[in-house]
């Protein structure tokens, strides 16, 4: 009876009485009234209506309200979706929007793009596994916004940033969203900012459902999406943004950066090179945020071939460690010359130990070499220069893949940059932490007493030259902090049986620092870090056993 007599003659009576606001009343009626399931049944009747109405109906608020309850109640009916499928509704409702667009030519962008939101609300709720209706959905609005400039309405702007949201929202996995075709062209039309501001969305997206990008196609899509966040979009640069929201966004690219994963080596390499081609793009400001990341992952796939069988390591394989260490010195050459020396040479310094690892020699010599001459022809400031050399010291006390003559040119290298530092208390801290580089436990190899003692024996004159120099300049003994360091160290290689290292040297360095301390006339003749060490020695002396003997004749 309402398909047959109630809807055609009340629809009759709409369209005949000519009056916009009793029509639009009348059409709200008609939908808020009537049963959802009745709708369902008569989509054909309604929408041959909507084109009879007056020009200014607000038909898109009429269709709008329809597909809301049309959406709501196949969510709550999850028994009546055959129903929507065997009445072609979605069909229907997009031929519906399609002529009241086409026939009202005055109506504003944001109404356009509203009654798409509506139906790709629709389209989510009815049909979720039809990406093909979702597409279209976002199809249909470019040819709306095709031949417009960039959006500068607000409400038009939100709107296309809620189409948008969406597919990710209902799907909890931004790939899905990846593979709608449709999808990249519609955020074109947003401006700079709210582009940005969607790319973040997009990005949180991925990390809250820890998706995991897995092929070289999907990362493309990905970055060509997120393009406003990885390089200067037209009419913008990076002088005029907001500092902090600036580095907000570039340390969301670089999160993201770690959600790029294949267990193919071939297909991650092809991932990590994408990635490479639109990063260096972003400019000198954002590649020190970017950059990492992309390395560190690319040394994640070494680590992944490293623990594969031996022959990894050979040439004749696609994806090596060797190829992508020669991708990873042309990354941090970028990085160097941007220039940020003090960042590119930690990184050569992790590729340098990933090279050790991978038995790879003249690899890990050559990244050494990429960072000593950074460090001799970029790295100026004092304090980074110290911060550098504790950081080379330290990475090439790791190294156990280097010949005797490879670890003797570094060796020696190093020790010469620690003598050269600026102040003399950085020098002595410096030399005698490359005492450490001849003397490596935890490899067997290298125990070379005479040249630790040496290191120590140079240190000691350099905490000397510092301490005469702080007598001058205070008339009076100054802090005795260098030579107890030092005493520490004589105490590790004593432990460690080092026969250079003799209970005779101890002794006279401990007198040193009593003398020192007792000739100091300004402060208290007691220093806690030499009260503490002197506590050490007179308990290891306490222990017994073998260690017990060899303390027994230190006096303190």
């Amino acid at each position: 009876m309402y398909k047959e007599t109630v809807l055609p003659r009340v629809l009759e009576q709409v369209v005949n009485c000519k009056d916009d606001l009793a029509q639009y009343y009348l059409m709200e009626c008609i939908i808020q009234v009537f049963p959802d399931d009745y709708h369902l049944q008569t989509l054909d009747t309604l929408f041959s209506a909507c084109p009879q109405l007056q020009p200014t109906v607000d038909t898109k608020t009429i269709l709008s309200q329809l597909m809301g309850r049309l959406s709501n109640y196949a969510a709550s009916n999850v028994d009546v979706l055959p129903e929507f499928l065997q009445v072609e509704a979605f069909s229907k409702l997009s031929s519906a929007i399609g002529r009241v667009i086409e026939a009202q030519v005055d109506m504003p962008i944001v109404g356009a793009i509203t009654l798409y939101v509506s139906l790709l609300t629709f389209t989510l709720r009815v049909h979720p596994d039809r990406l093909d209706y979702v597409d279209q959905v976002l199809g249909e609005c470019v040819k709306k916004l095709i031949g417009k400039p960039k959006l500068d309405d607000n409400r038009a702007t939100k709107q296309v940033v809620a189409l948008l949201s969406a597919p990710l929202e209902k799907y909890d996995d931004t790939v899905t969203a990846l593979t709608l075709s449709n999808y990249p062209r519609v955020m074109d039309y947003l401006d700079n900012g709210t582009n940005k501001v969607m790319a973040m969305v997009i990005i949180e997206s991925i990390m809250k459902n820890n998706t995991c990008i897995s092929t070289a196609d999907k990362v493309e899509v990905l970055f060509e999406l997120i393009k406003g966040l990885i390089k200067d979009l037209d009419g913008t640069s990076v002088e005029e943004l907001d500092e902090e929201d600036f580095n907000d966004e570039q340390n969301a690219v670089a999160r993201l950066m770690h959600m790029l994963y294949n267990d193919d080596p071939e297909e991650m390499l092809k991932m990590i090179c994408t990635v490479k081609k639109h990063i260096l793009n972003g400019g000198p400001t954002r590649l020190p945020f970017t950059i990492p990341p992309l390395v560190f992952s690319a040394l994640r796939l070494v680590r992944q071939l490293e623990g594969q069988d031996g022959e990894v390591v050979g040439e004749e394989l696609p994806t090596s460690p060797k190829k992508i260490f020669q991708l990873l010195t042309q990354i941090i050459e970028i990085l160097s010359s941007v220039p940020f020396p003090e960042l590119a040479l930690r990184l050569y310094l992790q590729c340098a130990e990933a090279a050790n690892d991978c038995d790879l020699e003249s690899t890990a010599y050559e990244f050494f070499t990429q960072a000593f001459v950074l460090y001799e022809e970029e790295i100026a400031d004092s304090k980074a220069q110290v911060t550098a050399i504790h950081l080379m010291i330290g990475a090439l006390q790791k190294m156990n893949v280097f010949g005797i003559e490879n670890r003797d040119t570094l060796t020696h290298k190093a020790t010469g940059y620690s003598a050269k530092l600026l102040k003399k208390p950085d020098q002595c801290r410096a030399v005698y932490a490359c005492s450490h580089l001849f003397w490596v436990d935890d490899q067997g190899g290298i125990k070379d007493g005479e040249r630790v003692l040496l290191c120590l024996k140079r240190a000691l004159r350099i905490a000397n030259a510092a301490q005469q120099m702080t007598n001058v300049t205070r008339g009076s003994s100054g802090p005795v902090t260098l030579f107890v360091e030092i005493l520490n160290k004589y105490l590790y290689y004593f432990e460690k049986g080092n026969p250079h290292v003799t209970n005779t040297a101890i002794q006279g360095l401990v007198e040193l620092i009593r003398n020192e301390l007792e000739s100091d006339s300004t402060t208290r003749t007691s220093d806690p870090f030499f009260s503490s060490t002197l506590r050490y020695i007179q308990f290891q002396k306490q222990k017994g056993g073998a260690m017990g003997e060899k303390f027994a004749s230190i006096k303190v």
